[in-house]
């Protein structure tokens, strides 16, 4: 398994982050697979998966290039930079522009295991790649990046809220499959037999959330270690959608109760407009009972306003729900 040696130093200063190059490297390795992992994959697949195709069917070697890159355990470190705090997309893919052509097949040696495909000895597999990266965040990413953008920040918050609740080994294990706080500082980044590596003191740890079903982890030097992962959110559809029980709906509404329901999660109101297929005004009126009420609170993330369940909401929701039956198999 692959192991991050962490001190609690670090681990205390790490942070939760925005990466528009993130969000775009995972989509290009959801079309890449060509499978959506639930409805909303396959929706964009659908509307994307063409013209990626026709694009790589028309350039023989960037396809190749993306068979090599992508590997079968490991990504080419120049194709897949670790981002920065605040970095644009424009900004991590210009580094991936400016790798050397040596360092290129070097790294795709790497994630091959193997010799370079005569086609792929050239130096300008930098420039492919950027090329095609910056396809993919132009047309299948860019134009919905405000929606996705809220769906991350809300992962970012609700982690954030979890790490300050029961700290940090319940985010750790819940990140993606194969992650696993160990204890006594090691951490399980996935099921990989790679040699541990130790973080050392001072270095900053990312984590960063992206909307498809996927993950990985990089690092630069030894300044810096990012972990990518799935988000919570209205495009992975992880949202609690428990039925409302009776007894809560006839306490607050059904309408209101089912957004109490939700709000296990923090969510903005486009995203429980989206969500619930409410009107943005019902949506609004609802809110403003339930925070009234004490049962939900605002929070700011970024330039998103969401809304998550207080503790007294917590316990409405809780105190609502049907006993659990006694298993009585053998």
């Amino acid at each position: 398994m692959g192991l991050w040696q962490i001190d609690t130093d670090t681990l205390a200063h790490s942070r939760f982050v925005l990466s528009p190059f993130a969000e775009t490297f995972a989509s290009l390795k959801l079309l890449y697979a060509g499978t959506g992992a639930h409805p909303g994959e396959a929706a964009w697949l659908r509307a994307h998966l063409p013209g990626y195709r026709a694009r790589l069917a028309a350039d023989p070697v960037t396809a190749l290039l993306v068979r090599a890159a992508l590997g079968t355990s490991w990504i080419a470190d120049f194709f897949c930079p670790t981002s920065c705090v605040g970095e644009s997309f424009e900004d991590s893919v210009a580094r991936v522009r400016a790798a050397g052509a040596s360092k290129a097949r070097a790294d795709l040696r790497v994630s091959l295991r193997g010799p370079l495909p005569g086609a792929l000895e050239r130096d300008d597999l930098p420039e492919r790649a950027t090329v095609l990266l910056t396809y993919v965040w132009e047309q299948t990413v860019r134009p919905y990046w405000e929606r996705r953008r809220r769906a991350l920040e809300a992962d970012m918050v609700a982690r954030t809220a979890r790490v300050g609740r029961g700290g940090w080994a319940a985010v750790l294990d819940s990140l993606r499959p194969g992650t696993r706080w160990l204890g006594d500082s090691r951490f399980q980044v996935n099921l990989n037999a790679y040699p541990p590596r130790e973080i050392a003191a001072g270095a900053e740890l990312l984590f960063m959330p992206v909307t498809p079903r996927t993950g990985w982890v990089s690092w630069e030097g030894r300044e810096r270690y990012a972990v990518v992962y799935p988000c919570l959110g209205v495009l992975a559809e992880d949202h609690d959608r428990r039925p409302v029980p009776a007894g809560l709906g006839a306490l607050v509404g059904t309408a209101r109760a089912g957004l109490l329901m939700l709000l296990g999660t923090p969510m903005s109101t486009t995203q429980l407009v989206a969500v619930t297929g409410q009107g943005l005004g019902s949506v609004g009126r609802h809110l403003r009972v339930l925070l009234g009420a004490g049962l939900v609170e605002r929070r700011r993330a970024g330039r998103s306003v969401l809304y998550v369940r207080t503790a007294a909401g917590e316990v409405l929701v809780e105190a609502s729900a049907p006993p659990t039956r006694p298993d009585h198999s053998s």
